[in-house]
């Protein structure tokens, strides 16, 4: 073979396996901009065996992960299995500015300690899902502390404020006169800054982080770097089907709660969600993933029976985070306790007291067991049929209870046992 052959059978293998890191990066993800740009550092980094540093940054606003917080660090780990390093950014300092991103008005403040203590539960739920021994574990803390005044006001001349208002967020706040408050400003400045002190060369994030994703790009050029590539993903639509995963919309799958309640909530959601879940969640590679999609829409187009994929679905997902043996005696509860609505036999009796009165009133019992968060709603789902007290459904608010033993039930997958005295 001459040099010349040899020559462009390497790069015609190069190219190849560009094309094919670059679909893997592809998946699940709305939109790469500076798509040419990750070509070329792709390429750079197969013939010099440099790897790309990829950037997630993740602001520890709440104590607990949740299957939305995982689409990006899914993505994350794939970098990491086509032998990228990922570089997970805990937004220590950013978290005390707050993110205005989709937000209506100025978000609370937190305070140093909380940071460090939600930090550190994060650090414990991405091992679930990264290898972080080989990966760089960072806080925005190290270097923007440490940053002069001097420093922060070069870095706020690199952006103007029109561009800044051009934002979608602050633009509907604008119109709306509602205000923002000018620490709200820097947050985009400084999560720019930190894929300059990290020099990035990806940055992963969500749709509603777009824009901030982009500023890094102009702030680096500023900084003398080249601009990183962003790759953004859609925000996960939690189990109501209808709003974006989150924890003050109560509803949210942590990453972190008991196998059989991962297990329900997901058997809880709307069919036509499946295949976004599979997309956004399943750790696959791009044929099994093929496959999956495949299975998906079988399902939704009636050709394969809906619940048996949701079982298969529900089953790799806790199988994710807790082991397959859980994933299995989660998948055995399901079908005992919603399909065959079974009592969990292993449900413990509580001891609850009564007071002078005798009786207590069923929607306060359901309240005080934790099987409803409101006593509004308590009342609610006795309004639905979906309460009841030794397998009898009751309806009526105003039901007491008297001194006794009772097994509650509140919708499909809430149960206690309780002795009242």
């Amino acid at each position: 073979m001459s040099l010349e052959a040899s020559v462009r059978g390497m790069e015609e293998s190069l190219r190849a396996e560009v094309d094919r890191q670059v679909e893997e990066i592809r998946a699940g993800a709305e939109r790469i901009y500076g798509e040419s740009d990750l070509r070329a550092r792709l390429a750079e980094a197969i013939r010099n065996g440099r790897p790309m540093r990829v950037k997630l940054g993740v602001d520890p606003s709440a104590p607990d992960l949740h299957l939305g917080h995982t689409v990006v660090i899914n993505k994350l780990r794939r970098f990491q299995a086509l032998g990228h390093l990922p570089i997970f950014l805990v937004g220590d300092f950013t978290a005390r500015i707050g993110d205005p991103s989709g937000r209506k008005k100025t978000r609370p403040a937190l305070d140093a300690a909380e940071v460090r203590r939600n930090a550190e539960t994060y650090l414990e739920q991405v091992r679930r899902v990264l290898d972080v021994e080989r990966a760089e574990i960072r806080f925005n803390s190290e270097w923007m502390e440490p940053m002069s005044s001097s420093d922060l006001v070069r870095l706020c001349s690199h952006y103007t404020v029109a561009r800044l208002l051009e934002r979608d967020d602050f633009a509907k706040r604008m119109k709306a006169e509602e205000p923002i408050a000018v620490h709200e400003f820097l947050y985009p400045f400084v999560q720019a800054y930190d894929s300059v002190a990290l020099r990035a060369d990806v940055e992963i994030g969500g749709t509603d982080q777009t824009f901030n994703l982009l500023m890094a790009r102009e702030v680096q050029r500023a900084y003398g770097q080249p601009p990183q590539s962003v790759v953004v993903h859609p925000l996960l639509v939690g189990t109501d089907g209808r709003d974006k995963m989150s924890k003050s919309l109560g509803n949210t799958i942590g990453i972190t709660e008991p196998p059989s309640n991962m297990f329900g909530k997901i058997m809880s959601i709307p069919d036509t969600m499946m295949e976004t879940y599979v997309d956004l969640l399943i750790w696959a590679g791009t044929e099994e993933r093929a496959a999956l999609l495949t299975g998906v829409r079988d399902a939704i187009e009636r050709r394969r029976d809906p619940m048996d994929f949701k079982l298969d679905l529900a089953g790799r997902l806790v199988a994710q985070y807790h082991g397959i043996q859980a994933s299995t005696e989660a998948r055995e509860a399901f079908r005992r306790e919603v399909q065959r609505r079974e009592v969990p036999a292993e449900l413990a009796e509580r001891i609850e007291e009564v007071g002078s009165e005798g009786s207590i009133e069923l929607p306060a019992l359901l309240e005080r067991l934790g099987l409803a968060p409101s006593r509004s709603e308590a009342r609610r789902l006795m309004a639905q049929g979906a309460v009841q007290v030794n397998g009898q459904r009751v309806g009526d608010p105003g039901h007491r209870l008297g001194r006794g033993g009772y097994t509650l039930r509140a919708g499909k997958r809430r149960f206690a046992r309780v002795r009242l005295v």
